[in-house]
């Protein structure tokens, strides 16, 4: 018995052997530089370019439009709140976001008298309470950041906290390996 243990065992170990004497060891800078930073004129003339190109064209419209002043004007109302990530009482006003969305999971909020998209990053586990919110719930939402789109008539708002009559139903939890 022992004899076909040993028999087993020994060509793995030489096997072994060979990879790791074989490998070669790369302690040299990667071949593909890593690109310097933009000077702030590069980046003046990269936004410049990006402005004159269709896109920049259509959001460039859409900020000046009156849709986008009220869209930015909700994300002055919050930007307070944002920076110093302080509570926001919020009501419940759908739970579906615009039709043709590509946010995820969310719901619609409204916030000091203007409707705010608010998007999450649920895990499986802390979907269960998020569906149970109802319209006309009201809830405490904390969040770090809001955004726009000229895709939707509402600012994007990141939920990070959310409690609802004392209690929190939602804490995002941080991506593992990053912050």
């Amino acid at each position: 018995m022992k004899k076909v243990i040993y028999a087993l065992i020994l060509p793995l170990v030489v096997v072994g052997g060979l990879v790791f004497a074989n490998r070669k060891i790369n302690n040299k800078a990667s071949k593909t530089p890593t690109p310097k930073p933009l000077s702030a004129a590069e980046s003046q003339a990269e936004l410049k370019k990006w402005e004159a190109s269709p896109d920049g064209i259509k959001y460039t419209k859409w900020v000046a439009s009156s849709e986008g002043k009220k869209v930015f004007a909700g994300v002055a109302k919050i930007r307070k709140n944002i920076s110093d990530y302080t509570n926001m009482e919020a009501v419940v006003t759908s739970l579906s976001l615009p039709p043709g969305s590509r946010l995820g999971f969310g719901v619609m909020a409204r916030i000091n008298g203007d409707d705010y998209i608010v998007r999450f990053e649920p895990e499986e586990s802390q979907l269960e309470q998020l569906r149970s919110l109802k319209v006309n719930d009201k809830i405490i939402i904390r969040s770090r950041y809001v955004s726009v789109a000229p895709k939707y008539s509402y600012p994007i708002i990141s939920g990070e906290y959310v409690e609802r009559d004392g209690k929190v139903i939602f804490k995002r939890v941080p991506p593992k390996g990053r912050c």
